[in-house]
């Protein structure tokens, strides 16, 4: 059955609007007469044009539809609510069509509601679930999308959708603590640029105006000192065109594939940030398999969608690797000690666990290990940050005192050209 998007007016005159199921405008004028509710403007929620029926120009029919503009995005958090909600319907007993129907009366967020609309329509029209997702890659992903499929197939869905939410919620978690890490040094950082340009633009070119009759030799900090100042006091349009350009040319460099694969590989390399986000891509690797695994989902289609999950080209050919070399007959462990890319703890027990026959068990246990070594990292970077932002500003701050006193300090001494 259709869903449509409605506005109308009450028996009260207020302005109302929202989403019903009906077979046609004419039904859905009917159903909200009942509801002592007049349509005034209606649209199909998928396809977001105008349904046959409406009656006006204005409105609906003429509203900008921003998200199509701007591509208002769905987050993790509100995808993780969504799906523990339909796990819950479903868990309960409650048909999929009426859980689906009861989803959508439920959420908030404007796109997901419409996305969702779109999805229950179509499988009240007889297709499978996943099929209704995979019509919107933007808003459910690979992973999602077969975690779904295998769900159905192994009449299993309510489980399936539990585990999908423990996974879409803990994948959340980890975006909130890695953001949160971020947000004081990226505020410190804004805030001592901006201090630092207005004392090169406006106080030091005062203060350091006592140098000019002096016919001496001034330090090389001084001299340093003085040159940035007019830099920002007279170039700032040059920083202005020309951090944007250099910022396009890095994100251009970042998104070619050469680019991207020399990025992933360097930035594991990297001191303490290189052993973080191989920590966050191997827990990643590790929760997502072990998911998909325990819902069902083939190895070898599974080791595909981890693939694209770890985010990161290197250790992705390794896990590429892995899924030929299982082709060929050989084991999950043996590529991923070659690689030199998994430490000797995840691979030695992801071998036990193919022997044992407990690799799913093995592979949670390998997530949580490295959830909690994550946390820890995150923790411990955080709380070097600050001091090391302190640090950093008080250096910038010495710089420029010892740079003005000094001459200062020194004007007996100097000796004249």
């Amino acid at each position: 059955m259709p869903v449509f998007e409605y506005s109308g007016l009450t028996e009260a005159g207020k302005n109302v609007r929202g989403l019903k199921d009906a077979e046609s405008a004419k039904m859905l004028r009917a159903l909200l007469r009942k509801d002592g509710v007049y349509l005034t403007e209606s649209r199909a929620a998928e396809a977001g044009s105008e349904a046959t029926g409406a009656t006006s120009g204005t409105g609906l029919s003429r509203e900008v539809d921003l998200s199509k503009i701007f591509g208002v995005r769905i987050s993790t958090q509100e995808l993780a609510i969504a799906t523990r909600q339909l796990a819950t319907l479903i868990g309960a007993g409650i048909p999929l069509v009426e859980s689906l129907t009861a989803l959508v009366e439920q959420v908030e967020h404007r796109q997901l509601k419409r996305i969702l609309g779109a999805v229950k329509q179509k499988v009240n029209e007889g297709g499978s679930l996943a099929d209704a997702l995979a019509e919107h890659p933007k808003a459910f992903s690979t992973l999602y999308i077969n975690m779904i499929r295998a769900g159905e197939s192994s009449g299993a869905l309510d489980v399936v959708l539990t585990r999908l939410a423990d996974f879409t919620e803990s994948s959340a978690a980890l975006r909130s603590k890695i953001i949160g890490a971020l947000v004081y040094p990226a505020i410190m950082v804004l805030v001592g640029l901006c201090i630092v340009t207005i004392l090169f633009a406006v106080v030091i070119p005062k203060v350091t105006k006592i140098f000019d009759d002096m016919n001496v030799t001034l330090p090389w900090t001084t001299r340093s000192l003085i040159a940035i100042s007019d830099f920002v006091r007279d170039d700032w349009y040059v920083v202005l065109v020309g951090v944007p350009l250099m910022l396009y040319g890095i994100n251009r460099f970042l998104n070619s594939k050469r680019g991207s694969a020399w990025f992933d590989r360097t930035q594991l390399k990297i001191p303490v940030v290189g052993d973080l986000v191989r920590m966050i891509a191997i827990g990643r690797f590790a929760k997502t398999l072990a998911t998909l695994l325990s819902s069902g989902v083939p190895l070898l289609t599974a080791l595909d969608i981890v693939k694209n999950i770890v985010k990161n080209q290197t250790l992705s050919k390794v896990i590429e690797d892995a899924r030929d070399a299982i082709r060929e007959g050989e084991s999950i462990a043996a590529p991923l000690k070659r690689s030199g890319q998994f430490p000797p703890l995840v691979f030695h027990m992801i071998a036990i666990g193919e022997r044992s026959g407990q690799l799913e068990e093995m592979l949670t246990n390998v997530a949580r290990a490295y959830d909690q070594q994550v946390d820890v990292r995150i923790a411990a970077f955080t709380s070097l940050l600050e001091p090391l932002m302190i640090v950093l500003m008080g250096g910038g701050v010495a710089f420029i005192v010892f740079s003005i006193l000094m001459p200062i300090m020194q004007l007996n001494t100097f000796v004249p050209q």
